[in-house]
Order: structure tokens, then sequence, then C-alpha cells
């Protein structure tokens, strides 16, 4: 067994704190039980190991992607247990905990400024088009994570988990929209098993494109791109729910105090998508959702740093 064999059969937990007591049950997979504390350690698996197998990656090639840094570091992650060189585009817009434990990993880091420290489509494509160019130089793999169709496959292991852990009886999957790729995944196999499950897609109600509306910027790390993701399936998707910042942001602090899950902010905001639709399947029915990364990941940021 090597660490690559550590990633999944990640844990599944009920919340018991938060939700009311008329409400569905709400149930998380603990996705920062994987090895860099991530979901994204799934997709990057599944990403590498395809290209590696028909060929497009070579022995000797570098690994080029631009992230908000889970992907980079879940990518890192494979590269460094593989033996690949990796050269990051990221931004001082996500986390400074991100970069530097891809950095730890292996990783050589491009920053492409934000404005203001916030995700906004100009920063994707700038950072899209960052990594482009590097894409362009010899003995190159770029994972391009928001056209990939590999990263998909790396998430049906998790739609089986959730299938065998609840012993199918989920009644809804809730889960925020970065790449598309995790909610994809874990729809198609949901579905498949039991077509009446209810898929609810979480976007920030700064920029909520998937329902129509404007790009705006938001601090939501790792969702959110400001466009419709290519990846994107609308006819696996049930609902779509907008979370603000701010409450995806408090819902994080809460799930600390309150149910003693150290989360992320897109976390934050699956869980208040889950507590609204609790509110209206009832009692009798079962929710699931991720808690997509772990909170070590956001220290420095003002979803957890004091004021001083």
């Amino acid at each position: 067994m090597d660490i690559l064999d550590a990633i999944g059969g990640t844990s599944l937990v009920r919340l018991r704190t938060i939700v009311p007591a008329t409400g569905a049950a709400i149930f998380v997979k603990l996705e920062s039980e994987n090895p860099t504390g991530s979901m994204k350690d799934r997709m990057a698996v599944a990403v590498i190991a395809r290209a590696q197998a028909n060929g497009r990656l070579k022995r000797g090639d570098t690994i080029v992607e631009y992230t908000g840094g889970s992907t980079g570091t879940s990518l890192a992650l494979v590269a460094a247990a593989k033996g690949y060189p990796i050269h990051i585009v990221t931004s001082e817009a996500f986390s400074q905990e991100k970069r530097d434990h891809m950095a730890a990993l292996g990783a050589k880091l491009t920053l492409v400024p934000s404005e203001g420290g916030l995700t906004t489509k100009k920063l994707i494509l700038d950072m899209i088009e960052t990594a482009r160019t590097l894409s362009r130089e010899p003995h190159t793999f770029w994972t391009d994570q928001l056209n990939n169709q590999d990263a998909i496959a790396g998430y049906h292991a998790l739609g089986e988990e959730i299938w065998r852990q609840t012993e199918g009886q989920v009644d809804a999957f809730v889960q925020s929209v970065g790449t598309a790729a995790s909610l994809r995944g874990v729809a198609s196999v949901l579905k498949r098993h039991k077509p009446g499950v209810r898929v609810i897609a979480v976007e920030p109600a700064e920029s909520p494109v998937l329902q129509g509306g404007e790009p705006g910027p938001h601090k939501i790390e790792g969702v959110g791109i400001g466009y419709r993701p290519p990846l994107w399936d609308a006819t696996l998707v049930d609902e779509i729910v907008a979370v603000p910042t701010s409450e995806a942001k408090e819902m994080a602090r809460r799930l600390a105090r309150e149910e003693a899950l150290f989360a992320g902010t897109s976390s934050g905001a699956n869980v208040i998508a889950a507590l609204r639709l609790a509110e209206r399947l009832g009692p009798k029915a079962a929710i699931v959702t991720l808690v997509v990364d772990s909170g070590l990941k956001y220290l420095s940021t003002d979803v957890y740093r004091r004021a001083p």
C-alpha cells in the first residue's frame, strides 16, 4: 500500500446540532480525510492515471495546471508519489496555506494577480491563459481541469461510497460547483441507482451564473468560476441554490463550534443549501453533502483568523 491507496473510503457522519428537529437528516462525507485534506485527491489520481495509460503523460514530462489550490495540491501529491515535476498556476486570491502546501509537495508556482483578492471571471481566464502558455513548452502535460472528462470518473467511487454507506437510503445530494466534475460524477452514480434522487447544485450568490445571472466577485474558494463550466450537465441537476459568501463563512465557523467539523467555505455553502432543502423534504428524508476540504487550508483567511 502506498499514499495513493489512502485516497477515498472517507467517513459519512450525521449532523446533530445545527439541523432543525422537523427537517430531513443531513449526512456529510468527510472528504477532508483524504491525504491532502480535500476531495480533489480523487480526481487527481484519475486524471494522472488515465493520462499515463494512454500515453499523454510520459516519464519525465512536467504536469501543468491552473488552480485555486486544492486541485493543485492534489496533483502535486500524485506527482510527488509518481515522480513527475509539476508547475502550478494560482493566485494570491487563494489561501496562503494552499500555496505553501503545493510548494511543500515540490510544485513550482506561478502567481497570477487578482482584483483585491477576489475570485472573478477575469482571474480564472487569466490563470487558464497562463497555463496554456506553459503547456506549449516541450515535454508538458496540461491536466486542464475545467475541460478534462477524466476528472468526472474520479468521483464515481465517491458516489458508490455514498450509496453503500446510506444503504441506498439517500433522497438528495448537495454539492457546490467549481469544475462541476464532482457533482456530475456523484450524481450520475446515484441517479443510476435511484433515478428519483434529487441533485442540488450550489453556487455563490454574488455570481449566480448557473441560474442565468451575471458573474461577480466572491470569496468562496474553489467554486463559482464566473461562467458555466464545460463539464456542467444540467440534465443531472434538479435545483440550483445560491449562497452568499458571508453566510458560507459563518456556517463554516458554526460547523467547527457546534458540530466539531473543521471545514472550508464551500463546505459551509453546501450545508446551508442542505438545511434549506431539509426543511422542505421533512423528517423522513435523508440528504448527503460533502465536507469538501479541511479548515486547515483556511486558517490565515478571514474565515477563521481572529481580529488582532
